[in-house]
């Protein structure tokens, strides 16, 4: 199969849209997709319906597994990253789903198209003096506590960013000291906070009402008094690491980081830590095992029952080592 440079941009028929925009719908009102999630899909899919129009291409129908793989093959040349390629053939994976469960399709013919193998990134994270660092804030405005409050939870509960955003007055026990916290796939689990975190949650309850114009349910809102939005606590969140002269840029995405990597570090418990972050599958929580191989180390000499004691080769003449092992 020839792929075709397309010379100028063409208007995609309805017959590929329309498909779509029942599917869109179907996201929202059978399956409950976040809005977030959504945006992210119809991208993807757009380009691919941007793809297949200027080759000619009218009818989902007439796309089977090689020009999947011609999608893919165009994305990786357009320089989309193998996370983003992954992406848009998930996008499209759904979609036909969608196409075979309303019975407009026989089969899915993206089933058996892999995505590129993605290198797996350690995730980066910041070390106690640098978080400390980070959270010293000691400006009272409104606007500083509640910056203070949202990096002290996220740090402190280690919340995703959508997490964060999406939690409401109500969701908070500060009496209790727990967070009812929607997570991916609108799972919904209870996380514990108290110390620093739960301190400037306070601090920032008792400041809200300064920000509020009218009725509004989330705890952490905008100087217009609405609920802010996650680019404005990406944006506060990188103001604060230049303000507090932190060398490396800061994220929400960190500050969670930080947060699984610290509590791995003391307290060792992979399964206690995947119930904290929401994750489905261990899998995902045990990549932070291996952010600090050398204090893992330090562990598992000190505790396992088997480990050989440093001391032990100088003391014990049997520990002699072999030169032949």
């Amino acid at each position: 199969m020839t792929d075709v440079t397309p010379s100028e941009p063409a208007t995609a028929p309805r017959s590929l849209t329309v498909p779509l925009d029942r599917f869109y719908q179907y996201q929202l009102s059978e399956r409950g997709l976040s809005a977030h999630t959504q945006r992210n899909y119809q991208r993807q899919l757009d380009k691919i319906v941007d793809f297949l129009t200027v080759r000619g291409i009218a009818h989902w129908a007439d796309v089977d597994a090689d020009w999947v793989r011609q999608i893919s093959s165009q994305a990786k040349r357009d320089g989309l990253k193998p996370g983003s390629i992954a992406l848009r053939l998930s996008a499209l994976r759904s979609f036909f789903d969608y196409l075979v469960h309303a019975e407009q399709l026989e089969a899915n013919p993206a089933k058996g198209v892999s995505a590129p193998k993605q290198g797996r990134h350690l995730p980066k994270n910041l070390d106690v003096d640098e978080m400390n660092q980070l959270l010293e804030v000691d400006q009272d405005d409104p606007l500083s506590v509640r910056d203070r409050a949202m990096m002290e939870l996220m740090y402190g509960a280690g919340l995703r960013l959508a997490e964060l955003v999406d939690l409401d007055v109500r969701d908070v026990s500060v009496r209790k000291g727990d967070l009812r916290v929607i997570g991916k796939g609108e799972k919904e689990r209870i996380v514990p906070f108290s110390g620093m975190a739960k301190t400037w949650v306070m601090n920032w309850l008792k400041v809200r009402n300064q920000l509020l114009k009218g009725p509004e349910d989330a705890l952490f809102i905008s100087k217009l008094g609405q609920r802010i939005s996650h680019r404005s606590v990406q944006k506060r969140m990188a103001e604060w690491g230049q303000k507090q002269s932190i060398n490396s840029h800061i994220n929400p995405h960190k500050l969670r980081h930080s947060f699984a990597t610290h509590m791995l570090e003391s307290s060792g418990d992979l399964r206690a830590v995947q119930e904290l972050l929401g994750h489905a599958d261990l899998g995902t929580t045990q990549i932070y095992t291996h952010l600090d191989f050398q204090h893992l180390a330090k562990v598992y000499d000190a505790a396992h029952p088997r480990a050989r004691k440093r001391g032990a080769r100088k003391t014990d003449p049997d520990n002699t080592p072999n030169s032949e092992s």
